[in-house]
């Protein structure tokens, strides 16, 4: 009886973890299907490479340069804000942080993680946005804005991640350093921090995810301006509210060029995602 309940689980277990597999495929297969017929009809340089976004205009341009550009410099602009942020707080929560206070910490922590995105944009339209132009000047509606808001939004994965990390690292490695005349602070950085490397990477990677793929806040506070990036303090456009803005109305090429923009940015993830394991395998390899 035992050995036939064990049985049917993993059949279940193989069941979801083929559904899983099956629903990326299906993405994938719609993603491509609709969106390299697009490129080949613009051309695929043109496509990535033009600076102009006009799809009402006669003939139309369907270049998204502008808006990889401000997808990348919103992206960085959030992990240069919330990941310094995110891992000293987190180091802070694993290693110095009292019992009492960890206990309202941490809830609150949790709690921003379960704020809509809706509400984040709201909170950097009413609060941010006026603060960046008062102190900056221009509109607020700016790469600088949607940066730090971003960079906010990304703190409960980056600490929750990073704080898992942290204490996932043997005890031994801590008390070790401390035995080997190291102060509490040197050997947390110096000792448990690097111990701690792949399930670090693994947070900023998830951080890079959710800065990429948000769309509301960005929407609401970036400027929404389909051109080239010419400053921190000006408005952008990227990947995902360009879609998300035009595809309610786009029809035939124009819809298509959404697709194919929806593809661009599946392939940026990936790459992202590739480059965070290459150099997490490399710096496993290099810790032994």
């Amino acid at each position: 009886m035992k050995k036939q309940l064990e049985n049917s689980m993993r059949g279940v277990f193989f069941l979801a973890a083929l559904t899983s597999i099956l629903a990326v495929l299906l993405i994938c297969i719609f993603l491509f299907a609709n969106g390299i017929p697009a490129m080949g009809k613009i051309g695929l340089f043109q496509f990535l490479l033009g600076k102009k976004w006009t799809p009402s205009d006669v003939p139309p341009s369907f270049g998204i340069l502008p808006m990889i550009l401000g997808s990348v410099y919103v992206t960085a602009g959030a992990i240069a804000v919330g990941v310094p942020v995110g891992l000293l707080t987190a180091i802070f929560m694993s290693r110095f942080c009292p019992k009492k206070l960890y206990r309202i910490l941490k809830p609150g922590i949790e709690l921003l993680a379960g704020i809509p995105s809706v509400v984040y944009g709201f909170f950097g339209l009413m609060v941010i946005v006026p603060q960046v132009r008062s102190l900056l000047g221009g509109t607020g509606n700016s790469i600088l804005t949607a940066s730090i808001l971003l960079g906010i939004m990304i703190l409960p994965t980056v600490i929750g991640v990073s704080e898992a990390a942290l204490r996932a690292v043997p005890e031994q490695y801590y008390d070790s350093a401390v035995a080997m005349g190291a102060s509490h602070e040197r050997a947390i950085f110096r000792v448990v921090l690097p111990a701690a490397r792949s399930g670090v990477m693994a947070a900023v990677v998830l951080g890079v995810g959710r800065a990429i793929g948000e769309t509301m806040a960005v929407i609401m506070v970036a400027g929404n301006q389909a051109r080239m990036p010419a400053g921190i303090l000006k408005g952008i456009r990227t990947l995902t509210a360009n879609i998300v803005l035009e595809m309610g109305y786009a029809a035939e090429l124009h819809r298509e060029a959404l697709i194919a923009a929806g593809v661009i940015l599946f392939v940026f993830i990936l790459i992202i995602n590739l480059v965070f394991s290459i150099l997490k395998r490399r710096g496993l390899n290099g810790s032994h």
